[in-house]
């Protein structure tokens, strides 16, 4: 169905709205959605994220808006803040012509200026269900008279418990309200939900037969779990990334993941359900605007987030659920533009990856993760890149006179450039490649296998780490510093490669606890690290830098 947004009976400043917003066409939830909620049906829908049913609720719900009414008259929740936030957002996008005073409530926030806000006369609230009911029971949020309610992503406010509460804020809703209920799938509790509050209503279900993004290419690599961040870190080295969001499961492998990128020198940041709401703005913000390149997130802390452009989405843990696939992959390839879905897939994961193959209903691509040879070759390809971008498009002045000065002091130009191009690459020395053992165990599908590469393995995400202990060839050394200094893998690296000249794969486990911090380094190193390091300063204070007593 394709309908024009001025026939399905939207106030003349609605369509004006959306049509300056770019929006041409209905899709088909809004078709479907729209005509019977103008018509004061209730209405049940099943839709993907991405399908519009943002505007399918909530330029009805405009439409009917007494402007003059000083009250809450609409009512939507949200399972997240992120998506509270995000379709308070559209609402006012939609109703700048209407004039419609909208409010976001989540948790996160302070509640006495939510008061407040409320207390100037929303006319529109946007929230999530704790937040929503903590706000009934102080009497201020008043229900009595709201004409409109909606349940957006049902299903996933069911999934994180928020059933009770929810169920609480309808019974203090009118019963003549109107409602609408928004889910991406129809379970047995949905309906009996539907059932219990709804009036006769309208089902609305858009349902691909493709479920997956259309442009997107998901491929996935079988590996160790031992090697899936040595296989994460080639990614990144390989990959034409943009943005790239890493989905884990928890939100302390969120916090250590992200943690093990930065000590390898890929800036990251971490998305969980412990970060101050303030402080998930921030990152999002600076993801959204490029300045993050790599966010690390959980499921529920990445619901609801609006991100444009993400080149990639990696499953570094996978999903226990299709449909959360589904939700992680669909937030790359938007707009018409091609993605990638990459997944890391253990031996163990076999029969989860063909689940969601078959809730797909799409075959997934088994690949060959990079040799370290192609990382080598990348790095030296950017780095050319990037010089002859300088030399074509840079104004270099004042560097070719501090240049002729260097060479009337008796410095050769060709020592001048190689020490120069070290310089820029020095960064390169947090990011060792360590060796991959991937799974190699179908014959109908030949893999390459990798040669024993010249570099140490031993630096792999701490929980690794910790349990291989010391390496052959290695002595453990003891650092006067840890957690409470502010102390991460990456400054022990840096500090360590560079003030001692050795390179970053001569560095091995670092084990960081609260007060000090044990590092391996080779012991063909140790003397010269020892002495390189007395009287040396890391985050303001003196290292101490001593054999470990158990060496």
């Amino acid at each position: 169905m394709s309908y024009a947004f001025e026939t399905l009976g939207l106030r003349p400043e609605l369509v004006k709205a959306v049509v300056e917003l770019g929006y041409e066409q209905p899709t088909p939830i809004q078709a479907g959605a729209i005509p019977a909620l103008l018509e004061g049906r209730d209405v049940l829908g099943q839709a993907q994220t991405g399908t519009g049913k943002t505007a399918a609720f909530a330029l009805p719900m405009l439409n009917g808006l007494d402007v003059n009414y000083h009250g809450v008259q609409g009512l939507i929740l949200t399972p997240t803040r992120e998506l509270a936030v995000q379709v308070c957002e559209a609402i006012y996008q939609y109703g700048q012509f209407r004039n419609a005073r909208v409010l976001p409530i989540y948790g996160g926030q302070s509640i006495m200026r939510q008061i407040k806000r409320l207390e100037r006369d929303a006319q529109i609230v946007v929230g999530t269900p704790g937040r929503v009911l903590d706000l009934i029971r102080r009497g201020s949020l008043k229900l009595g008279e709201i004409r409109y309610l909606v349940l957006d992503e049902a299903d996933e406010m069911l999934k994180m418990g928020f059933i009770e509460d929810v169920e609480a804020i309808l019974k203090e809703t009118p019963k003549e309200r109107q409602t609408a209920l928004f889910s991406a799938t129809l379970s047995p509790e949905i309906r009996r939900l539907a059932g219990k509050y709804m009036n006769d209503p309208v089902s609305v279900t858009i349902e691909s037969k493709v479920r997956t993004v259309e442009h997107t290419e998901q491929r996935y690599y079988l590996v160790h779990d031992e090697s899936k961040f040595a296989a994460l870190t080639r990614l990144l080295e390989t990959e034409e990334i943009n943005n790239v969001l890493v989905f884990v499961r928890t939100r302390v492998g969120a916090a250590e993941l992200s943690e093990n990128l930065n000590g390898r020198g890929y800036p990251a940041e971490a998305l969980h359900g412990d970060l101050s709401q303030d402080v998930r703005e921030t990152v999002l913000r600076r993801f959204r605007k490029g300045q993050l390149a790599i966010l690390v997130a959980t499921d529920v802390a990445a619901r609801g987030i609006d991100i444009p452009e993400v080149s990639h989405v990696v499953n570094y843990d996978m999903p226990f659920d299709p449909e959360d696939y589904v939700h992680r992959i669909g937030r790359t390839g938007r707009a018409g533009r091609t993605g990638i879905a990459i997944m890391l897939v253990t031996p163990r994961e076999r029969r989860r990856l063909r689940d969601i193959e078959s809730f797909t209903r799409q075959p997934m691509i088994r690949a060959t993760l990079p040799l370290a040879e192609e990382v080598y070759l990348r790095r030296e390809q950017r780095f050319q890149s990037i010089l002859n971008t300088l030399l074509l498009e840079e104004n270099l002045e004042a560097e070719l006179d501090f240049v002729r000065t260097l060479e009337q002091g008796g410095y050769d130009l060709a020592d001048l450039a190689a020490a120069a191009i070290r310089m820029a690459r020095s960064s390169e020395i947090l990011r060792p490649i360590d060796d991959i053992r991937e799974v190699v165990d179908r014959p109908d599908r030949p893999q390459r296998r990798e040669r024993v590469e010249d570099h140490d393995s031993s630096r792999r995400p701490e929980r690794a780490r910790r349990q291989n202990g010391q390496e052959p060839g290695m002595v453990r050394l003891q650092l006067n510093m840890g957690r409470e200094h502010g102390i991460r893998p990456g400054d022990v690296v840096g500090a360590i490669a560079s003030e001692a000249g050795i390179p970053g794969r001569a560095i091995g486990a670092i084990d960081i606890q609260k007060t000090r911090t044990f590092v391996d380094v080779k012991d063909i190193h140790v003397e010269s690290v020892l002495s390189k390091m007395s009287r040396r300063m890391l985050r303001g204070k003196e290292i101490t830098l001593t054999r470990a007593s158990n060496n």
